[in-house]
């Protein structure tokens, strides 16, 4: 079935055809036809199948037809209202409303924390169909009274999961006292749990249940490794790790901002280009981060949960988990940072004796046994006390003359992929 049996609009099905869309995806077939009936939703489905267009697209759809009657002169409205949890992800979700909307006079704005209010204020002076935003910055504008929501029909809870794990829910009914009672809601995430059903009751109005996966499940096209290690030795075999099989775009995740910090800063000793990417970290900062990795100028990007979320890396291959989650679906989306769009990838997860008990969470979420190996040279000291790694922070306690030669071993692998590298780029004649 193509996106033409989906009774879209042909300008947005000329749209999708020239972006390489073929055939929808599960949650795209079974949600525009629900949502162009005007039913609330509730969808769940991994990270990287096509959950942004499946709300966008029929949302663009309909404001389209009211478009045609309305009065052209008339400052426009704001109707429909996407909320996201993080920056990165509110860049990713406008970009999409942008990019389908193209062949249409539908605006779309965007609004978040982080940087001047006041670019964002002008901008809405002008009017927009569409607002995505996140919820502290939507309120900043709320409270200034720069915007009003009582012309939104539709809203739509970008991974409302995280949502609530990043305590937003005093913000969310704020938000909600603006919004008309009448109105189209749609919350969508990767993941579900007992605060999930709980929320649903609140917003939604009959909600429609779309599953199109077993419930947090993690994406089947991501092969999942798990490597035993002590906590000491992590850094070292993650630079081993990306040295010697000449990995690059590497996305890698810690517990903790400082532990980010610590951690990029480590592997630069060992050669490889890395930076970190967190709340800390200005907008400007962040977004150059992220551009510089994936450009390739930077071979590993080391990220918080809370910044990683929403991250969308074409193609990225590898994604390693140097701390485990203390929350466990947590774990799904950040290896659905990789084998995105169909694609295959590769999870590689860290784990020390004292980390045990959260890839024992992460099996039960899962369903699935996750066996943990001995790297050759890198076996763990059972004899060693257990360690959570939570004050490790990528940074070794070892003896410093051997934590050296062993980064001068780890530099050497990074140069010769990085001397093959250069060769494979140099063109033919």
């Amino acid at each position: 079935m193509g996106f033409s049996a989906l009774n879209l609009n042909q300008n947005l099905i000329n749209t999708v055809t020239k972006l390489g869309y073929e055939t929808p995806t599960p949650i795209q077939s079974q949600a525009i036809p629900a949502i162009l009936e005007g039913r609330d939703i509730m969808g769940g489905a991994q990270t990287g199948t096509g959950k942004t267009a499946a709300f966008a697209l029929p949302i663009i759809h309909q404001l389209m037809a009211q478009q045609l009657t309305a009065n052209s002169t008339a400052k426009k409205q704001i109707r429909a209202l996407v909320l996201t949890p993080t920056r990165e992800l509110s860049q990713q979700v406008h970009k999409s409303f942008v990019t389908y909307s193209e062949d249409s006079e539908l605006t779309a704005e965007l609004v978040y924390g982080g940087v001047s209010i006041n670019p964002q204020v002008k901008a809405l002076a002008q009017g927009a169909d569409i607002l995505v935003a996140t919820p502290g910055r939507l309120l900043d504008l709320l409270d200034r009274e720069t915007l009003t929501l009582e012309f939104v029909e539709k809203i739509v809870f970008d991974e409302a999961d995280r949502m609530l794990d990043m305590g937003f829910m005093e913000e969310i009914r704020r938000i909600l006292k603006h919004l008309p009672k009448k109105r189209q809601t749609m919350l969508f995430s990767a993941t579900f749990d007992d605060a999930i059903f709980k929320l649903s009751k609140s917003l939604l109005n009959d909600p429609l249940l779309i599953e199109v996966d077993t419930r947090n499940a993690a994406a089947e096209q991501v092969e999942q490794i798990v490597y035993a290690v002590d906590t000491d030795r992590k850094r070292e075999l993650t630079s081993y790790l990306i040295g010697s099989r000449n990995w690059h775009q590497v996305l890698i995740f810690t517990r903790t901002k400082q532990g980010a910090d610590s951690l990029a800063k480590e592997m630069c000793k060992d050669g490889i280009k890395t930076i970190a990417v967190h709340g800390d970290k200005s907008q400007g900062a962040r977004e150059r981060g992220l551009e510089d990795f994936k450009n390739g100028k930077i071979r590993a990007l080391v990220a918080t949960d809370v910044a990683a979320r929403g991250l969308d890396i074409e193609q990225l291959k590898h994604v390693i988990n140097f701390e485990l989650p203390f929350k466990a679906e947590d774990y799904i989306h950040r290896i659905g940072r990789t084998g995105r769009a169909g694609l295959s990838g590769t999870a590689t997860s860290l784990v020390s004796i004292g980390e045990n008990w959260l890839l024992e969470e992460i099996e039960t979420l899962l369903d699935t046994r996750l066996v943990a190996q001995w790297l050759p040279g890198y076996e763990p000291d059972l004899s060693k006390p257990a360690d959570d790694g939570r004050n490790s922070g990528g940074k070794s306690k070892g003896n410093s003359r051997t934590d050296d030669k062993r980064r001068a071993k780890n530099r050497s692998y990074g140069k010769k992929t990085n001397n093959r590298a250069k060769k494979d780029t140099k063109p033919n004649h």
